[in-house]
């Protein structure tokens, strides 16, 4: 045999070791984009009323971000409020029931993107939504929020709110 023959060949190098990803903020949310239901929209600051709740945005069309939870991809929960529609047609999450587990949900901000993966959405009476929705978690996490149900003629509102629940993608 020949000194070529001889030759062993070099093993193919090992994979490049996976790390943990670890929560990143995106600081202040500046985009949202939901493939799956046509969403790409840019977001408003939202803030607390006088009774607790979370407002909602002026604008059908937009997304808003509540400013006093946790930042898009930072431990906690972070809250997204949007309107189902209005006056005059579908608002930004006229669609948001349709999402179903595994769903992409990707925010942008200033320090760059957080991918959302879809883990349930569920449908509660506006005086049943549970405390969780709002509640810190230890990992990052979002919460979708839009208006559902059946629509009250009487006070001009809908009975429902639908929640989206959603974990950060970890292989960003």
């Amino acid at each position: 045999m020949g000194a070529a023959a001889q030759r062993e060949e070099p093993e193919p190098p090992l994979a490049a070791p996976v790390a943990a990803v670890a929560a990143t903020p995106v600081g202040d949310p500046i985009q949202l984009v939901i493939d799956k239901i046509g969403v790409d929209t840019h977001f408003v600051p939202l803030e607390l009323d006088d009774a607790g709740g979370l407002r909602a945005p002026e604008t059908a069309d937009v997304a808003g971000w509540h400013v006093g939870g946790p930042e898009p991809g930072e431990p906690g929960a972070a809250v997204v409020a949007g309107h189902y529609d209005s006056r005059t047609g579908p608002g930004v999450f006229y669609e948001l029931a349709e999402l179903e587990a595994g769903d992409e949900v990707v925010i942008g901000g200033e320090h760059g993107l957080a991918v959302f993966v879809v883990d349930r959405v569920e449908t509660y009476s506006k005086e049943a939504v549970p405390a969780e929705v709002y509640t810190p978690t230890p990992e990052a996490s979002l919460r979708l929020i839009t208006c559902g149900g059946r629509f009250d003629e009487a006070s001009r509102h809908y009975e429902d709110n639908v929640v989206v629940w959603t974990s950060l993608r970890g292989d960003v």
